[in-house]
């Protein structure tokens, strides 16, 4: 779809998470260190990788699609989400604020639902992790 952006925003724990689960969609801009821009996605969030992890480390992530009964509707909406991952990489979804469109919130969730992670490490074990996103459906 000409000019979808999609916003993914990862945080690791509460970390980079604003107090209380509360923050705005601009707050979180405002803590993102590292912007990757991608064709039609725009991803924001705090570097994840084994040397230096701070979470779970995502190892398969599709990006959510815009519902084609939404086609052609100038959109500003975001949902935010909590991946909890096992230290078996077992991982559960918790949508913490739907998005505005019940559709946005289901195609958000559908891709969610097929990311994948390596566990969180403390030293060399795996431990339960957790990371928070946000995705942003932009049309305009």
């Amino acid at each position: 779809m000409a000019g979808l952006t999609a916003l993914i925003i990862l945080c690791a724990g509460s970390a980079g998470a604003a107090e209380g689960d509360a923050a705005t969609h601009q707050a979180d801009h405002a803590e993102d260190a590292v912007d990757v821009v991608l064709p039609d996605v725009h991803v924001h969030g705090v570097p994840l990788n084994k040397d230096q992890q701070l979470g779970p480390v995502p190892t398969y992530m599709p990006w959510p699609k815009i519902p084609s009964s939404l086609d052609g509707q100038e959109l500003d909406d975001w949902m935010k989400a909590r991946f909890l991952v096992s230290k078996e990489a077992r991982v559960t979804v918790v949508v913490l604020e739907p998005c505005k469109h019940r559709e946005l919130t289901g195609a958000g969730l559908a891709a969610l639902n097929k990311w994948t992670f390596d566990p969180q490490l403390k030293g060399d074990e795996p431990v339960d992790g957790e990371i928070t996103v946000r995705i942003h459906f932009r049309t305009k």
